[in-house]
């Protein structure tokens, strides 16, 4: 079940700053030229829930996270300082050892009050983070880090960050949590020492793009978009177990099964059912754009402790009639030849080339589905000394979305969509469950959860 009408106010403390716990340089660090653009420039907010610990019936956790914090900056100094914008609009961090902002709270709800499937939305998210979402897109001259720890009345409670998305991707959250778990429980140093090096991932000079970059060009007629600011939408959950995905394994053709990641059955499914709950004219372009980590190549590796944003994007491209006229199977293809074509070792440098010759641009969006995997991330095992949270990961969601682990092996898929085509998503979902189904003489249990409604 999940919390559809659960409401309280977060009792909160005052605001401070929590400075480096030693001495740190004053210096000025630029970030990369995949750090800075444009599209990047807000905040990201990742959301921890806790049970409480009989072992440790006295530990506050409002003070573990802030000692912690204190001990972690010390290492990763330039979270902080302050973004300062340099001529073209380049960023760099102004290491000015300030300090992060950090606020404990009390709210007199329990964990088991969320329901037993978190994910994004999180209800009442605005109660257990400090920043208000409609002040999350200016970063320059203002902390890098909101920490906000909410006690529970259970004994457990949460932990809400917002950190700035030019300074660090997921994994790079990741490691600075990590981080700080390690040194609020005693240990001297991280275990794995943060490295900066941005200037690995910075524009040639000149820079010389070698490879297409469609997630930077604007869709044909993008002003036609189904999604427009301002749209009244509506979030739903949909949990894929591992029924429903061997269920939808079984549409492709034989020889696409064995090597058919659960990205890509998923992803493909999912953006043809959205496709065709948008309704978006037969020739219209859509896309599917997903998120690649850079962590890993071979050609220019990164160093083991970098933190700063090393994704790309990856891209492909059909009219909304080929992708809802054509099989799962050639959905599928679609996504595993854009996969290939960002898969060299030297695509995150012409990224970077890319976006300083086009003045870093935003990427696109317009009718687009844009999913981040995080099945095989570690963002929700940051354990505080109160054991691997029960879930951990992020906060809200927007028309971008996530591929969420759930428990049993299941995979959950947060969706937002205006209502009306929320209703036809949904039903496109059990039309394509039950087709697969039908094929193996069963009927499909998918669940649909509403979480909240805007």
């Amino acid at each position: 079940m999940v919390a559809t009408s659960l409401a309280f106010v977060a009792r909160r403390g005052e605001l401070e700053l929590v400075a480096p716990a030693g001495p740190t340089p004053r210096e000025l660090k630029r970030l990369s030229d995949l750090d800075d653009q444009e599209s990047l420039r807000f905040y990201r907010s990742v959301i921890y829930f806790y049970r409480g610990r009989p072992s440790r019936p006295r530990a506050d956790p409002a003070r573990v996270v802030r000692d912690g914090l204190a001990a972690a900056l010390v290492h990763y100094y330039p979270i902080a300082g302050r973004l300062r914008e340099l001529p073209g609009r380049k960023l760099a961090v102004d290491c000015t050892g300030e300090g992060v902002w950090f606020v404990q709270a009390d709210a007199d709800v329990a964990l088991d009050e969320f329901g037993d499937r978190l994910c994004p939305p999180v209800p009442c998210a605005g109660q257990l983070l400090c920043l208000p979402e409609s002040n999350s897109a200016v970063v320059v001259d203002r902390p890098l880090l909101y920490v906000q720890v909410t006690r529970l009345r259970c004994g457990g409670f949460v932990l809400g960050i917002q950190v700035c998305h030019n300074l660090v991707d997921a994994p790079g959250v990741t490691q600075f949590l990590q981080a700080v778990s390690e040194l609020a429980g005693g240990m001297e140093a991280p275990s794995v020492r943060p490295v900066w090096a941005r200037e690995l991932l910075d524009a040639r000079d000149p820079p010389c793009p070698i490879y297409h970059h469609p997630e930077y060009e604007l869709a044909a007629d993008a002003a036609n978009d189904k999604l427009r600011p301002g749209a009244v939408l509506v979030h739903r959950a949909f949990l894929f177990g591992p029924e429903e995905l061997s269920s939808l394994r079984d549409q492709l053709p034989p020889q696409m099964r064995s090597r058919c990641s659960r990205f890509l059955l998923l992803s493909a499914f999912a953006w043809r059912c959205r496709t065709a709950a948008l309704g978006y004219e037969p020739g219209d372009e859509v896309r599917f754009m997903f998120v690649v980590n850079a962590r890993g190549k071979r050609g220019r590796p990164l160093p083991e402790g970098f933190y700063g944003n090393a994704l790309t994007f990856g891209v492909a491209r059909t009219t909304a009639g080929e992708l809802c006229s054509g099989s799962l199977g050639h959905a599928v293809e679609l996504i595993v030849a854009a996969k290939a074509r960002v898969a060299a070792d030297d695509y995150a440098q012409s990224v970077a080339d890319a976006l300083v010759l086009r003045g870093r641009p935003r990427f696109t969006t317009a009718r687009t589905y844009l999913v981040t995997d995080l099945t095989k991330s570690n963002l929700h095992e940051v354990d505080l000394g109160w054991g691997l949270p029960v879930y951990g990961g992020p906060a809200t969601t927007t028309l971008a979305t996530f591929h969420i682990p759930a428990a049993g092996g299941g995979i959950t898929v947060p969706m937002c969509l205006p209502p009306r085509a929320m209703e036809r998503f949904a039903a496109n979902v059990r039309a394509g469950l039950s087709e697969a189904s039908s094929h193996r003489g069963r009927s499909s249990g998918v669940e649909l959860a509403v979480l909240s409604r805007m």
